[in-house]
Formats: structure tokens, C-alpha cells, sequence
């Protein structure tokens, strides 16, 4: 009998979802390319983030946090496991991104949390100040921040950037993340995170995405000096900088066949995907895991090591 158990258990260890390694779309990813602002709905293979691997531990039990873009991509799976870690979340998107936000707010509801959908443009000054204010009527407080809404456009040189896309990337990219952390700032108390996402193009830079890159270095220094900025006050600021990742902003950016080979010069031969990233931004926002840790850039790069 004794024998008859061990087996049962060591085939219950074999299966459990811990001991899976999960598998990732490799390229070449298929041919496509949508429409700005893009859309996750549409995409193939679509974006991974539910991680059904991943095991809370209630790290984020009754916080509130604003996450901007949790539409989709990044910002989907960062909504989707703090909720799963215990927080209540407002996200903002684009009226075009309408049908991809409410799967967001299903999928944060499904993990037992409450989510706000903010509609409107970030690049609007007044927007920026609205959705703190709709966060703290609906839910009373804010504790983390998390600032990752983005624009980029591909140009081959610099003489087809036009004074009209370096403005809006900069809007969109880094005036906003200035705008909502100001409007924030009043409202965070010791213990508050803000979290914003950056990109190795902002440390090594891109020579097809010189605004955007330039957009993401600023916001390096950002989180850097933020970071100094509060310390004395208890608030943390750091950044996550991640390579490829399969959203809806590369294949509404791209030519069709330029998709095939997206993350394809990683070392692991493919784009992460997006419950691959969010687990940083947990951990940043965890004062059980990341309490002595503030100012940082962290890089995940799929087996890249040099940055910058």
C-alpha cells in the first residue's frame, strides 16, 4: 500500500503545471498587418496572458492600480495578474481598442477583482488627470501606478520623421507618463509604486525607431530621477525594459513580411510574450519582494546579454 501511494503522488508531481514547460509561438510568426492602433483580437497567434502557470500569493491583497494601454499587450497581462495577486485595476484605452478592454475587464473579473475601463487619449492633457480622478471615485485610493501606454512608427531615415509623429510619440510616450504621475503624486502614499515601461531601444537604441527610441531613454531617465525624487517619501519608481514582444504595436507598425521575423534575432529565437513580461511588474510592485529596490531598469531580453 505505502508503495501504491508513492507512485500516485510522484504521478501527481509529474503533471502538476509547475513541473510543464510551456511552450511559445517561434518564428516565422505569419504574415500580417493591421491598422494603427492595432488590435489584439486580431492578431495570429494571439498574445498569451492568462499564464496559467503562474501561482499567486496574494502580494497585491487590497491595492488599486492604474495601468495605462491594459487594452491589450503588455498592459493586459499586467492587469490580469494583479488581479490575480489581489488588486482592483483601471485601465485606459482608445475608442478603437473598446472590444480588447472589455476581454481585459473580463479576464480581471474572472480573476475575482474589480476593473474600470477609462476611455480616451493620452496625449490629452485634461485625460490625464481625469482617469486618477475616475480611479480614486471608484475605487477610493491609488497604490500603484503603472505607466505603459506607447506609440511607435517605423521611419527608415530620419528625413521621413515628420515634426508631426516626433510630437505625437513624445505625447504619447512621455509627456503622458509625466502627466498622469503628476496628477498621481497627491494621491500616493508611502508604500505606493509607480511602474513604467520602457525598452532596449532605450538603452541601445533603433535605427528605424529614432523618436521612440529617444521616447524610452527619456523615460529611463525618468524612472531614475523620479526615483530619487521620492525615496524620502516611501515611494518606489522603477522601470521594466523588455526586447521584442508580441502585441498589437509591432504588427500595426510593420509590413506584413516584417512580421515573420519579429524576435527572431533574440537567442531564443522569438518575441516574448506577454504573461512572460507582467511577472516583473509584480515583483515591482510586491513591497514583499522589491521593498529595498527603486530606480532600476530591468531588462528582459531572451537570452540578450549587453545592453547599452
Amino acid at each position: 500500500m505505502p508503495r501504491k501511494t508513492t507512485k500516485k503522488r510522484t504521478r501527481a508531481r509529474a503533471a502538476s503545471p509547475e513541473r510543464r514547460i510551456r511552450e511559445y509561438p517561434r518564428n516565422p510568426l505569419p504574415a500580417q498587418h493591421q491598422r494603427k492602433p492595432g488590435r489584439e483580437h486580431a492578431l495570429d497567434p494571439r498574445p498569451q496572458y492568462r499564464a496559467p502557470h503562474y501561482r499567486p500569493a496574494g502580494k497585491l491583497d487590497g491595492k488599486t492600480a492604474l495601468v495605462t494601454g491594459g487594452d491589450s499587450g503588455i498592459g493586459r497581462a499586467v492587469a490580469v495578474m494583479y488581479a490575480r495577486e489581489g488588486a482592483d485595476v483601471a485601465i485606459t484605452h482608445l475608442r478603437q481598442e473598446r472590444r480588447d478592454a472589455a476581454e481585459t475587464r473580463s479576464a480581471v473579473e474572472a480573476e475575482g477583482r474589480r476593473c474600470l475601463l477609462l476611455e480616451g487619449d493620452l496625449t490629452d492633457a485634461d485625460f490625464c488627470s481625469h482617469i486618477v480622478e475616475r480611479t480614486l471615485q471608484e475605487f477610493g485610493k491609488l497604490d500603484i501606478l503603472v505607466n505603459n501606454a506607447a506609440f511607435q512608427q517605423h521611419q527608415e531615415s530620419l528625413d521621413e520623421v515628420t515634426d508631426e509623429q516626433w510630437d505625437h510619440t513624445f505625447r504619447t510616450n512621455i509627456y503622458a507618463y509625466f502627466r498622469v504621475t503628476k496628477a498621481a503624486l497627491p494621491h500616493l502614499k508611502k508604500g505606493a509604486v509607480i511602474v513604467n515601461t520602457g525598452s532596449i531601444t532605450g538603452l541601445e537604441g533603433s535605427k528605424e525607431l529614432l523618436d521612440y527610441s529617444a521616447t524610452k531613454g527619456a523615460i529611463h531617465a525618468f524612472t531614475k530621477s523620479l526615483a530619487q525624487s521620492l525615496v524620502e517619501k516611501g515611494i518606489r519608481v522603477n522601470c521594466v525594459a523588455p526586447g521584442p514582444v508580441w502585441t498589437p504595436l509591432n504588427p500595426s507598425d510593420q509590413d506584413a513580411e516584417d512580421v515573420e521575423d519579429f524576435g527572431a534575432d533574440q537567442p531564443m529565437k522569438r518575441p516574448a510574450q506577454p504573461e512572460e513580461v507582467a511577472p516583473a511588474f509584480v515583483f515591482f510592485a510586491s513591497n514583499a519582494d522589491s521593498s529595498y529596490i527603486t530606480g532600476e531598469v530591468l531588462t528582459l531580453l531572451g537570452g540578450e546579454t549587453v545592453a547599452g
